[in-house]
């Protein structure tokens, strides 16, 4: 829920801006996240939040173009308890591709897409890892 620690478990994004002048999320608050490299970024935004079950977020603007292609791009992160110490975490990306761009791009970066979600889901878990003292 605290935006400030992105760049600690997503691995792409450096830096946030806090746009809505809040660091933690909720319904409405929208964040720009600097990507490694320094010459993308993007602005997400949370539109809903059910606390400890799921996040969804979107993507109302970013520089490689990904959202005008895609313009009702969301991200869902559920969240399910498994047990006292075990909890699964799904992040999934969904969109339309009603265009012959958005079919182009969905066959280019869906793979990228999968690859870059599993990494940020790993570090996400090293992070919580460490932070609890488990390995």
């Amino acid at each position: 829920m605290d935006l400030t620690r992105i760049p600690e478990f997503h691995p792409r994004v450096v830096k946030v801006d806090f746009l809505s002048g809040k660091t933690i999320r909720e319904p409405g608050v929208s964040y720009q996240c600097h990507l490694a490299g320094g010459k993308h970024t993007c602005i997400e935004k949370d539109i809903e939040i059910i606390p400890l079950q799921k996040i969804v977020t979107v993507l109302p603007q970013d520089t490689f173009g990904i959202s005008k292609i895609l313009n009702d791009y969301r991200v869902e992160t559920t969240f399910q308890t498994l047990g006292h110490r075990s909890t699964k975490v799904e992040i999934s990306h969904y969109y339309s591709t009603a265009t012959l761009k958005a079919k182009l791009l969905n066959l280019i970066a869906k793979g990228k897409i999968a690859r870059e979600t599993q990494a940020t889901l790993n570090a996400a878990k090293a992070t919580i890892e460490d932070a609890c003292g488990a390995g």
